[in-house]
């Protein structure tokens, strides 16, 4: 029984949590991936990983039934395409501020006649259990996510234009970084109350035209209001949250269990 892609996901209205990595490890990857999120996204832009770990980071991910996402680093879109063959299912490209940015992203993506993506699915055809390059060819920019990071003042005014370009199939917000905007530098603070409406705005735009509202979640128990926004991808914590919040648990459950 195949496995419905993530893009199948989102266009049916699913919610979908992704785990967050940054350990540059193929066995960490693995264990992060053997967790309950339906998605695991490596991160090369603040984490440490890099193509090497991308490339064998997707495998396990894959192994796991699980979707692979990768944040390539600032105007990176070179990187986009290699992810893409290495087998990842979307791509997440941060700091896309502008319609420019955007178009360069989006052909990065999208083979023609949409974008200007080359031709080369060595890995990820295999990866996805596939040998008909035609049929891959026909499927695959319908297949692939492309999530355009919105974090500044900047990328918010041109909401709209990058939103409409074709290639760019959602939107990602980052909320740190968009809070540390909002606020002209005074704070960072991933839960800001005054920049809730904004965050609204993102989801309500992206989604009048039929595009995926994704946002990475520092506190979980924003979700629920996100979702009421209409946002439906949650990417969450990291390694270091997931043993710093597991470590503890285990430990009480240990010293409870002698005082009882």
């Amino acid at each position: 029984m195949s496995v419905p892609s993530l893009a199948a996901r989102l266009k049916a209205g699913e919610s979908v949590f992704s785990a967050w990595s940054s350990i540059p490890d193929s066995q960490t990857v693995e264990l992060v991936a053997g967790l309950d999120f339906g998605a695991v996204t490596l991160d090369m832009q603040h984490g440490g990983h890099h193509e090497d770990s991308v490339l064998r980071g997707i495998g396990g991910i894959r192994l796991n039934g699980r979707h692979p996402l990768v944040r390539i680093p600032v105007g990176r879109f070179d990187m986009a395409s290699r992810a893409l063959d290495m087998g990842a299912e979307a791509v997440i490209a941060p700091m896309v501020n502008s319609l420019e940015d955007a178009r360069a992203f989006a052909a990065a993506m999208k083979y023609p006649p949409v974008g200007l993506r080359s031709w080369g699915p060595s890995f990820a055809m295999p990866r996805a259990g596939t040998t008909d390059g035609q049929a891959w060819l026909e499927t695959a920019n319908a297949g692939t996510v492309a999530f355009a990071m919105i974090e500044t003042r900047q990328a918010l005014t041109a909401l709209d234009d990058i939103l409409e370009v074709e290639g760019i199939d959602g939107v990602l917000v980052g909320p740190s970084d968009f809070s540390i905007a909002w606020s002209n530098g005074r704070t960072v603070d991933p839960a800001l109350e005054d920049m809730m409406p904004a965050i609204a705005t993102i989801a309500e735009k992206a989604r009048a035209i039929g595009k995926h509202a994704a946002i990475y979640v520092v506190d979980p128990r924003l979700v629920g209001r996100f979702y009421a926004m209409g946002y439906r991808l949650f990417a969450m914590g990291s390694e270091a949250a997931y043993m710093a919040q597991g470590a503890p648990a285990m430990l009480q459950a240990a010293r409870d269990s002698i005082q009882s």
